[in-house]
């Protein structure tokens, strides 16, 4: 590992890495509140609101296991130093900027893990690499849209089963109301999945610079500060997205938007449960194609979601070439 940075470098690579969390609650708060702006139980304003809070709190219901997997899952902390922590994160934050200014819901979370294998690869090669990691994030970028479809769709079942017997405008009613529940589970999954990363990333740049010693653990004012980013940047809100999301791949009800939301969340706090680090971009998109779908096929814009799935599937290779390109033209200054 490399000597201790001087302490002005890290604090600035710190900046830099909260600075991605921020624009991940930017780029991600669509994730939280397409479903209840689309349904009209929330204002924007109001909506923004709620999500940020319950990102913040996040913390507060599931472990670290994201943050351990970042940290030292993804490529060899033996190598990580404070050029492969800017590369990545450069990778990272252009491509999120790039995808948010073309409205395209793309991931946050694959993202900075090709920030990292790029960056990593550009030093060390492919033995920088920890295959069993990218392999199960890799893996996730298709599992994690279709367990949440299935998830919503499994939602749908169950729901309509059970408001078969109840009038139209009582469920309607009933639907809007458990929407603010789930919009709010599905913020704590992200805000417990995404702000994780950041962690894992701040944290293996504390250890392998010397400023943290003894077994891997996350500092609870990393913690603090990553859900505080996250929350700020969903406060900014990420409208663009939210039209894609909320409109533009099927038109939802408050019923449709509960069982997306619940739906989603589950499939998080799974994940998360697990060290798995998902895409709650992907996880949301499949979840409501899920409920768009069980109405019928057709009720899908296909064509969108033919855009976005090629957004998911280019995101790791564009932001690990950024990466390997930053990070080269950092060492060479």
């Amino acid at each position: 590992m490399d000597p201790t940075i001087a302490l002005p470098l890290l604090v600035a690579l710190i900046a830099v890495a909260l600075a991605f969390d921020f624009i991940n609650g930017l780029h991600d708060a669509a994730n939280s509140i397409a479903t209840v702006v689309a349904t009209r139980v929330l204002s924007p304003q109001l909506a923004v609101a709620w999500a940020a809070f319950f990102n913040f709190i996040a913390f507060m219901f599931i472990g670290l296991h994201v943050a351990e997997t970042i940290g030292k899952g993804i490529i060899d902390p033996a190598i990580v130093d404070a050029a492969v922590i800017f590369g990545a994160l450069a990778g990272a934050i252009l491509w999120n900027v790039l995808t948010w200014s073309l409205g395209l819901p793309s991931s946050s979370s694959h993202a900075l893990v090709g920030g990292l294998v790029g960056a990593g690869t550009a030093k060390g090669g492919f033995a920088a690499i920890v295959s069993s990691g990218v392999i199960k994030t890799s893996i996730f970028i298709f599992a994690a849209p279709l367990l949440g479809m299935a998830m919503a769709l499994l939602m749908v079942v169950i729901s309509s089963w059970l408001f078969k017997p109840v009038a139209a405008g009582t469920a309607d009613k009933s639907f809007r109301r458990m929407q603010l529940v789930s919009s709010a589970a599905y913020s704590i999954g992200h805000g417990a999945n995404d702000a994780q990363k950041t962690m894992g990333i701040i944290t293996v740049l504390l250890f392998s610079t010397g400023y943290l010693h003894g077994e891997f653990h996350v500092p609870l004012w990393v913690i603090l500060a990553a859900q505080t980013a996250m929350g700020l940047g969903t406060l900014m809100g990420g409208w663009r997205i939210v039209h894609t999301m909320g409109s533009k791949i099927t038109r939802l009800t408050p019923h449709q938007g509960f069982c997306a939301e619940t739906g989603g969340a589950f499939m998080l706090f799974g994940a998360t449960a697990f060290g798995i680090p998902v895409s709650t971009t992907h996880t949301i998109t499949g979840a409501i194609m899920g409920v768009g779908a069980a109405r019928r096929a057709s009720a899908v814009r296909w064509g969108v979601a033919g855009n976005i799935l090629v957004a998911w599937i280019v995101t790791i290779p564009a932001s690990a070439a950024i990466a390997a390109l930053v990070y080269a033209a950092t060492r060479a200054l």
